[in-house]
C-alpha cells in the first residue's frame, strides 16, 4: 500500500505502510561469518588484519558501501558488534547456504529483525522495509566498499540481481532483490550460498565490474593471511 501524502519513510515503516520508492532504495547488508575456520585453526571472523577482526572489516565494508540495517550471521563463535543485528545460525556446520537462509528468513519471517548486538535485545521492525540485500563474506577482506556501492547503484537502476565481477569473473559481494529471496532460500544448500540460484537464473544476473575497487581474495589458511597482509603492506 502506498503511504499517504506527507508521510515520511520512517512513519511508513513503523505503520506498516511502505512506499514503493522507499523499498526500492532500502538495501540491507548481510555478513556471513558463521564458519569455524577448520583450515585456519580458528573462526576466521575473529582473525585480525590491520588491528581489526575480519568481522569488523566486513561490517565496515557494508556500512561504508551504503547498506542498512546490517545483519551478521554467527555460528561457531559469538560476535558482538555495535549497530548490527546478530542472527545466530544453529545449522552453521551445514555450510554457507544455511547462513544465507537464516539471514533472509530473519528479514522475511516476521518483518522484525533480531535485537541489535548493543545489548538492547529488542526486535527492530525494519525487515519489512528492505527491498534488497548485499551479501558479503567475512573472509574476503580486500573487497572495497565501492563494490557494495556499485551493486546498490545497479539495483536502483533496475537490476534485481547484481554480482561483483573482477576482470569479468563473478565473485562477491552479491545483491539480491527481495522478490528472489524465496527462491534463494529454497536453493541455498551446503557451501553454495546463492551460487545455485545464480546458475539457475543467469538471465537475471547483472555483472558489475569491480576490479578497480579491490580484490576478492579468500583467507582460508594462515598462509593466505600472510599473503594478504603482504599485499596490504
Amino acid at each position: 500500500m502506498l503511504s499517504p501524502v506527507g508521510t515520511t519513510d520512517g512513519d511508513a515503516l513503523h505503520s506498516g505502510r511502505v512506499r514503493l520508492d522507499a523499498v526500492r532504495t532500502t538495501v540491507a547488508g548481510v555478513l556471513l561469518a558463521a564458519g569455524e575456520g577448520s583450515r585456519f585453526g580458528q573462526p576466521k571472523a575473529l582473525v585480525k588484519l590491520d588491528g581489526q577482526t575480519l568481522a569488523e572489516r566486513g561490517v565496515n565494508l557494508l556500512r561504508a558501501g551504503g547498506t542498512y540495517p546490517i545483519l551478521v550471521v554467527t555460528g561457531a563463535a559469538p560476535i558482538e558488534l555495535n549497530d548490527t543485528h546478530t542472527v545466530y545460525n544453529p545449522a552453521w556446520r551445514v555450510g554457507m547456504g544455511s547462513s544465507l537462509r537464516a539471514a533472509l528468513q530473519a528479514l522475511t519471517g516476521t518483518g522484525t529483525l533480531p535485537g541489535s548486538s548493543t545489548g538492547t535485545g529488542a526486535g527492530i521492525a525494519t525487515g519489512v522495509g528492505v527491498g534488497a540485500v548485499v551479501v558479503a563474506l567475512a573472509d574476503q577482506p580486500l573487497v572495497g566498499a565501492e563494490a557494495v556501492a556499485r551493486l546498490i547503484a545497479a539495483y536502483r537502476d533496475g537490476a534485481s540481481v547484481a554480482v561483483a565481477a573482477y576482470d569479468g569473473q563473478p565473485r562477491n559481494p552479491v545483491l539480491l532483490a527481495r522478490e528472489h529471496w524465496a527462491d534463494v532460500i529454497a536453493m541455498a544448500t551446503g557451501d553454495q550460498g546463492a551460487r545455485t540460484f545464480l546458475r539457475a537464473r543467469p538471465d537475471l544476473v547483472t555483472l558489475v565490474e569491480c576490479g578497480d575497487t579491490g580484490r576478492p581474495d579468500d583467507i582460508d589458511t594462515p598462509a593466505d593471511l600472510a599473503r594478504i597482509t603482504a599485499l596490504r603492506d
